[in-house]
């Protein structure tokens, strides 16, 4: 039937559900009344960004442990073998400059390396190879005698020279000074090699407030939280947001951390109120630790299959070279996790014709896998997934600098042996992992606390009620030779 509106809209209700032109309403019509008295309310908040939050990489690769301290102090062993760079010259004279690892060492202007009267050589470079004997020392200057005869500066001379020591050669009846028979012992011992690191906790702050009249307001809107709870008032969807967001600066702070060294800007930076020093102190992340002490790579970028793979084949080469575990995690961007699965399809005979990456048996009704979560190459292990946080574009995923940009992290899945300075005797302990502050009258791990006269709480006459948060806590970076940073 055909159905005119009526000029009184609803003014004229039937006193029954009857269907009469009388008594419809139309919500469409040129009267707006739908739009004044009918809203039209969505209960569900659209996630539009999926999962939000960014953190728990560093739940997944570390740990957690309590400090009590103002600082961390801990060791690492040094390497076992005696290996450095140095130059030679015409006299067979090699010059000591620096360890293996690029550390210049001297101690009241003396060198301070470990190779000694009588040790057995090997003295190399880019052009030579020779095995000899030290003859002589002079603080940092070693005398060697090839044992073929020739002498080394009539194959070659370079800067860029290499002595490692491989054993000792005596005479029948000599002592330690190398020259006639005697038990002189003029050559000293070697002490072993350790390096001592530090990073201090900085203590992190955030809070978020609704005044009494908006507390008392009640929204209708169903909202999700990143935990998977939810609610249907609007500021506590808004505070638990503040949470959010403050729980993953507490892994970003520990990811992106840097030392200070500015003596002259706290003043400024603090707005007037010196705090305990006259320096920005900050905390070492993990970026920065690797950056320091750490391997970077500028390999895998996707350019090609083969390519990628020597170049991945070199960040082997470096691990093998710093004595790393055989199983790590990598955390990547997105376009080098492709990079990578392009790398391994490459690998699949049929990766060239793009009919199959992975296993995939051929099966009709099996989705094509196109990615790979892991894989071995020579004896290590890799466990690949995507970082969330080199991704988001309100994070890594969208800074423009594409020079220093960090394209992922490659982490050792495993524990360390370190010596701890405050207890006294060596732990096994994950490479990385968060300390906070705590005692046994206080927590500072996640700390939260409720002020204002708003909800209960009565501790001062501000008409609001104010979530306070507070965490003091830094990042170990233990063995940080076993890292490599993508940029």
């Amino acid at each position: 039937m055909a159905i005119t509106n009526g000029p009184l809209l609803n003014s004229v209700p039937a006193p029954v559900q009857q269907a009469l032109t009388s008594n419809y309403l139309d919500l469409n019509g040129s009267g707006g009344w739908a739009q004044q008295y009918v809203p039209d309310l969505m209960e569900k908040e659209a996630e539009v960004f999926g999962q939000r939050t960014i953190s728990g990489f560093l739940a997944q690769v570390g740990a957690e442990e309590s400090m009590t301290a103002d600082q961390v102090i801990w060791s690492e062993q040094g390497r076992l073998h005696l290996s450095y760079k140095g130059d030679i010259d015409a006299e067979n004279v090699v010059t000591i400059q620096s360890d293996m690892d690029g550390n210049g060492f001297t101690e009241g202007g003396i060198s301070t390396h470990g190779i000694r009267l009588n040790d057995t050589v090997i003295v190399a470079n880019a052009n030579v190879t020779v095995k000899c004997l030290v003859t002589a020392i002079s603080a940092g200057d070693v005398t060697v005698a090839p044992y073929d005869g020739v002498a080394i500066a009539a194959l070659t001379t370079n800067s860029a020279t290499t002595i490692m020591v491989y054993g000792s050669e005596y005479a029948k009846g000599t002592g330690y000074n190398a020259a006639a028979a005697t038990t002189v012992e003029s050559r000293g011992a070697n002490e072993p090699d350790f390096k001592t690191f530090s990073n201090k906790p900085i203590i992190l702050k955030d809070y978020y407030e609704v005044s009494g009249s908006d507390a008392s307001r009640i929204g209708w809107v169903e909202v999700a939280a990143e935990d998977g709870q939810s609610g249907y008032l609007w500021y506590l969807k808004a505070e638990a947001d503040t949470r959010a967001r403050f729980n993953d600066y507490l892994e970003m702070a520990m990811i992106e951390g840097v030392k200070g060294s500015n003596t002259n800007a706290v003043d400024t930076f603090l707005g007037g109120v010196v705090a305990g020093n006259d320096e920005l102190v900050g905390t070492e992340g993990l970026f920065a630790a690797i950056e320091s002490r750490g391997n970077l790579t500028s390999g895998v970028t996707g350019v090609n299959a083969a390519t990628d793979l020597a170049e991945f084949d070199a960040i082997l080469a470096e691990f093998d070279k710093q004595g790393a575990i055989e199983e790590n995690m990598m955390f990547v961007n997105r376009a080098t996790s492709l990079a990578m699965d392009d790398m391994l399809a490459s690998m699949n005979s049929y990766g060239a014709g793009g009919t199959s990456y992975g296993v995939f048996d051929n099966n009709e009704n099996m989705a094509l896998n196109l990615g790979f979560s892991g894989f071995r190459r020579g004896s290590y292990d890799f466990y690949k997934s995507d970082f969330k946080y080199l991704n988001d574009k309100g994070t890594r995923g969208g800074l423009i600098d594409t020079v220093n940009a960090i394209r992922g992290v490659i982490v050792p899945a495993g524990v360390s042996s370190v010596y701890d300075q405050q207890l006294g005797r060596n732990l096994k302990r994950p490479f990385l992992h968060v300390r906070y502050r705590a005692s046994q009258m206080e927590d500072r791990k996640m700390k939260t606390w409720v002020t204002g006269s708003v909800g209960g709480q009565f501790t001062s006459d501000l008409d609001a009620m104010e979530m306070h948060y507070l965490s003091e806590r830094c990042l170990i970076v233990q063995g940080a030779n076993n890292f490599m940073l993508m940029k």
